[in-house]
């Protein structure tokens, strides 16, 4: 199969780094199948890429599970069917550990872990009929470094979830040809930042400056088409994690 032939899967493409990831893929010559929940949005971003033959969008919350079996369909009704997953959605907030609720909990849990999760189980089922397909995660540096100046127990426990799910799909997949491995960003210039000065975090890498949207890209292209590499947690952060004091 070449890979104009081929179709991509991204959550969370509306913006920041999932809508940089699409136009990496478009440009490399897949289809891609965007998602995110403000369908405006959705529409806006795609009407920055172009090429509207080889985009189909489906707008929707990924922690319902319907919206992973439509992007699915979507898929193989659009384009013949699904090659890659890169489960990019995911929300974060920072609040110290005694002040979380249970709402702020299930919020978490419902985008980051249960969206991850059904997502890939409704590509994977198509994958598996196809004879192999590869999932790359967006997960965060922070799973293992924490830092006391950003408390977000809530969402690290959850993103810890969606490293777990990596290597626990890339040993249970591997015999289907399906690999799984994820990309543990570090500092990202992305809208998440709203008005804070992100530059300002420089610092903390060995760099001294925050990732741009297609440094992640080129490393998610590259995992997902690298045909020996699976259950891998891939730090891009600059020297986040080898600088920290």
């Amino acid at each position: 199969m070449s890979e104009k032939s081929k179709t991509v899967l991204v959550t969370g493409s509306s913006s920041g780094i999932g809508l940089d990831v699409a136009r990496g893929f478009l440009e490399k010559g897949f289809n891609v199948v965007l998602n995110a929940r403000d369908e405006k949005k959705l529409s806006a971003a795609a009407r920055t890429l172009g090429d509207e033959s080889r985009i189909a969008l489906v707008a929707g919350d990924i922690g319902n599970k319907e919206t992973g079996e439509k992007m699915v369909r979507t898929a193989v009704a659009r384009f013949g069917g699904v090659d890659v997953l890169v489960n990019n959605a995911g929300i974060y907030g920072v609040k110290p550990f005694l002040e979380n609720t249970e709402e702020d909990i299930d919020k978490f849990i419902h985008i980051n872990l249960k969206g991850t999760y059904f997502v890939s189980q409704a590509a994977v089922r198509q994958m598996k009929q196809q004879g192999g397909g590869s999932i790359v995660n967006i997960g965060t540096v922070l799973v293992l470094h924490p830092t006391a100046s950003f408390p977000s127990s809530a969402a690290l426990s959850t993103k810890g979830g969606v490293h777990a799910l990596t290597t626990s799909l890339a040993s249970e997949l591997a015999v289907d040809n399906i690999r799984v491995n994820a990309v543990a960003a570090g500092t990202i210039r992305t809208p998440i930042w709203g008005d804070l000065d992100v530059d300002s975090y420089g610092g903390t890498t060995l760099m001294n400056r925050v990732g741009e949207v297609q440094e992640i890209t080129e490393v998610v292209f590259n995992l997902a088409t690298s045909s020996f590499v699976t259950g891998v947690i891939l730090p891009v952060d600059g020297g986040y994690v080898h600088g920290r004091a």
